[in-house]
């Protein structure tokens, strides 16, 4: 069966870049499934900087994002998508302009066809799985438009819709036999201010609730109660498939934990788990260790702010070690640098040829260049020349892997995609595009194969 989810909703109209940042990343640490984030003004200013927040969220979290935008032509559907966002929601109401979605004159017709044919040309696009459509469930006079569904649902599952979503639902019998009878699944959109998450998130074809009501608050403690009355909630890797007694610890009850960034696999710390250490960390999913010197549980960043969310909990094979990886917010060690192993006593020169910290250590030089110019560097030639020069350089060593791979000679095409690469990084840095984004990117591609 399939788990139920939370969605945080954000409406960032008027909302500063960081205001937008800092919701998602709190709505996400604190438990959320998914994110939804709208923005439906009409002008282009506004919308292009929301979007452009929107590109700064999907960066600082690994749930799924969801965006909305002022819809009137498909490209504006194409500059939400390349925000990284996996969801594009498409507000029919805006694009019927307050005309009935089943109404029979004539202009309601053909703003209800044009409407559908948007929604199609976005769904052949991107994807089957890529657009949401939100339709407001009520009328001015709160009369239940959601009992008229059975059409609307139908028409947008042909075109290849996702899912549905329901905004300003009142809750009657009627309505929840039309929801649970509906052609495609939905997700309910409330504030929770006269409906409850339960009731909602209960409800049969339900697949989740998007809500505002949770800012701030313990979204985990409110799943945890949901799976606790039967509803099958996602309490992520904290549904842990061992408990402390299966580990084999210390003669005092003691497990150690070596710490790692998850994405760049660098080890942070070390630090020990006792039993309520490693089952407080489970419940709240915040690293949470016992403290051998004060001899009391820790949580990491209770006091300063650098907390650790869990991504990932290993076990070694004699069941004696945990490895934790994590996101780190600032730093792990208590002197103020990102790791506690920042020391170096001995080093034997070695080639570093893995490919992620090759890329990473010339694209942060090729950057540094641009922030820091050193006279006579080729680098900050190509940045001075500007965009065309940079351009003009890649197209010419695209060309010479071409001609090189017309060769035998493998040294030769080695060569020639080296140099294409140093090129390339230089347009990235030119265009404020980092390894992370084009990686993302690919790694969204391979999710959708």
């Amino acid at each position: 069966m399939e788990k139920k989810k939370i969605i945080c909703y954000f409406n960032a109209e008027n909302e500063a870049f960081d205001s937008v940042v800092n919701h998602a990343k709190n709505f996400e640490t604190r438990g959320a499934d998914e994110l939804y984030l709208y923005n439906y003004s009409k002008l282009e200013n506004e919308s292009d900087y929301f979007l452009h927040a929107c590109r700064e969220v999907t960066r600082n979290v690994d749930i799924p994002v969801t965006v909305g935008v002022h819809v009137r032509k498909l490209e504006e559907i194409k500059k939400a998508f390349y925000t990284g966002a996996k969801h594009v929601i498409i507000s029919l109401d805006h694009l019927l302009d307050g005309t009935p979605y089943d109404g029979d004159d004539e202009l309601s017709k053909e703003k209800r066809e044009k409407a559908l044919d948007l929604i199609k040309q976005g769904v052949e696009r991107f994807g089957k799985d890529a657009i949401l459509v939100e339709y407001n469930a009520v009328n001015e006079e709160k009369n239940d438009r959601v009992l008229k569904i059975d059409t609307l649902s139908e028409e947008l599952k042909n075109i290849g819709v996702y899912r549905l979503m329901l905004k300003h639902v009142y809750i009657s019998g009627g309505v929840k036999e039309k929801i649970a009878a509906s052609k495609l699944p939905v997700i309910i959109r409330d504030s929770l201010m006269r409906n409850d998450m339960e009731t909602l998130i209960s409800m049969d074809n339900v697949e989740g609730v998007a809500t505002n009501f949770y800012e701030g608050k313990d979204i985990m403690a409110v799943k945890r109660n949901l799976k606790e009355n039967g509803i099958n909630v996602d309490l992520f890797a904290f549904d842990s498939n061992i408990s402390f007694k299966d580990l084999k610890t210390d003669d005092k009850g003691l497990v150690p934990v070596v710490v790692q960034d998850y994405k760049n696999k660098e080890v942070l710390m070390v630090a020990y788990m006792n039993e309520e250490a490693f089952n407080k960390t489970l419940e709240c999913g915040m690293m949470t260790y016992y403290s051998r010197s004060r001899q009391e549980l820790w949580l990491k960043g209770d006091t300063s702010g650098h907390f650790q969310y869990v991504k990932e909990l290993r076990i070694d094979c004699d069941n004696d070690t945990i490895l934790a990886k994590v996101e780190q917010i600032g730093a792990a060690c208590h002197t103020g640098n990102r790791s506690c192993f920042y020391r170096t006593f001995l080093k034997k020169e070695y080639s570093e040829t893995d490919a992620s910290t090759v890329l990473k250590t010339e694209y942060d030089t090729i950057a540094d260049r641009k922030v820091n110019p050193k006279e006579g560097s080729y680098t900050n030639y190509l940045f001075d020349k500007g965009i065309d020069k940079i351009l003009k350089k890649v197209g010419e060593e695209a060309t010479e892997i071409i001609i090189a791979s017309k060769n035998p000679d493998k040294e030769e095409i080695k060569y020639e995609i080296a140099d294409f690469m140093y090129h390339l990084m230089v347009l990235m840095v030119q265009r404020g595009i980092t390894w992370d984004d084009v990686m993302e990117e690919l790694y969204n591609r391979e999710k959708k194969q």
